[in-house]
């Protein structure tokens, strides 16, 4: 009995330690992960979110297949998958969407910044502005359309673009780039919020992209939306991306930019293959210019992904057989498939798996403001 004890302490109680011990340790990673630990997460300084409007897997995937050179989506390392289904639908649409980015909830679809009861909710522009942070909007929309107006705006439906626009006059964006004039000037009740702009300290241009003096800067390029790419849009949107981040990156204590290439979910909606790829393409141009500043700066999260897929599109075989490709559609609406989410810098590891569409914004402010 002697010899059986000693044996049991010398030998079996350090082994049964030892591997308690590592169960342990190995059970505290998993849940670590599980529930986002971040200790050793660096928290970014400035964030650039890319939202392609109506863009999934077979979207991303025609940047590699039809760009001239290579996809600006291969530089992105961590990937996850989000599901995008509003409060009230399957199927989400942009506003909704937007607000679940910008905010952090589910609401009805055509809600702008609002609840599932029409209340009002803050949205991480507005938060990081109270830390002082600058930020900025760039669309190949009207700024006021719905996934722009998510970053400044609260109103019940995303139809009202008169009201949208007001909001943005009083917002703490510091830089905004798109189309929607006619909602600012030439207006039905006579208000003329460009005017209004320059009084809340904005330098506007509503000609051209061009350089311009001033603390805050405005671009209202186009009445509604800025032309299609095939109409000779030209080089928009990543030059407005680029003049964002130039005039965002001054501020010493940071910045959040969102950029939405908006017209791949018009071209998914009119079934236009020529349409979608060729918006498709010149957004993947924004993600490189959003790439370079962040590799060269260190500090910059860049998160790339998109609200929803529209027009079921897939590269499909053609009838010729497997060596060549057709661009198909399923349908002329929204889908409710899983869209990605692509993402590079401090925090990006947060990003991968399989998540609602809220946690984008839970996972930004997670690292914005950690605990």
């Amino acid at each position: 009995m002697t010899i059986i004890t000693e044996f049991m302490k010398q030998f079996i109680f350090p082994l049964l330690a030892l591997f308690i011990t590592v169960g342990c340790t190995s059970q505290q990673k998993s849940l670590n992960r599980q529930s986002g630990d971040q200790k050793n997460t660096a928290s970014p300084k400035n964030i650039i979110l890319l939202i392609a409007d109506g863009t999934g897997l077979s979207q991303v995937s025609s940047s590699i297949f039809y760009k001239e050179g290579p996809s600006n989506y291969d530089r992105l390392p961590e990937i996850g998958l989000i599901k995008t289904s509003s409060a009230t639908e399957l199927v989400t649409d942009s506003a909704a969407g937007a607000t679940a980015f910008a905010s952090g909830i589910k609401t009805y679809n055509g809600a702008v910044g609002v609840a599932v009861d029409s209340t009002s909710v803050i949205n991480i522009a507005e938060e990081v502005s109270k830390i002082g942070w600058d930020t900025g909007l760039v669309a190949t929309s009207s700024i006021t359309h719905a996934t722009p107006a998510c970053f400044y705006a609260h109103i019940s439906s995303r139809d009202e673009e008169l009201e949208i626009a007001e909001q943005l006059v009083t917002s703490d964006i510091d830089f905004f780039a798109g189309g929607g004039l006619e909602f600012f000037k030439g207006r039905w009740d006579g208000m003329d919020l460009v005017t209004a702009l320059k009084f809340n300290d904005f330098s506007m241009n509503t000609k051209e992209l061009a350089p311009m003096e001033g603390a805050k800067k405005g671009y209202l390029l186009a009445d509604d939306g800025m032309p299609k790419m095939v109409e000779g849009r030209g080089d928009f949107l990543p030059k407005a991306t680029q003049m964002a981040i130039d005039h965002l990156s001054m501020n010493d204590k940071g910045f959040f930019l969102m950029v939405e290439g908006s017209q791949v979910d018009w071209g998914g909606h009119d079934n236009d293959a020529e349409y979608l790829i060729s918006e498709l393409i010149d957004f993947d141009e924004a993600i490189g210019v959003a790439m370079d500043f962040a590799q060269k700066n260190g500090e910059t999260l860049v998160i790339v992904t998109a609200d929803h897929e529209t027009g079921g599109f897939t590269l499909a075989a053609s009838q010729r057989g497997y060596a060549t490709i057709t661009p198909t559609f399923s349908t002329d609406s929204h889908s409710a498939t899983m869209v990605p989410v692509f993402s590079y810098g401090p925090g990006s590891e947060l990003f991968g798996g399989i998540y609602e569409n809220t946690e984008i914004y839970h996972k930004m402010k997670q690292l914005i403001f950690p605990k």
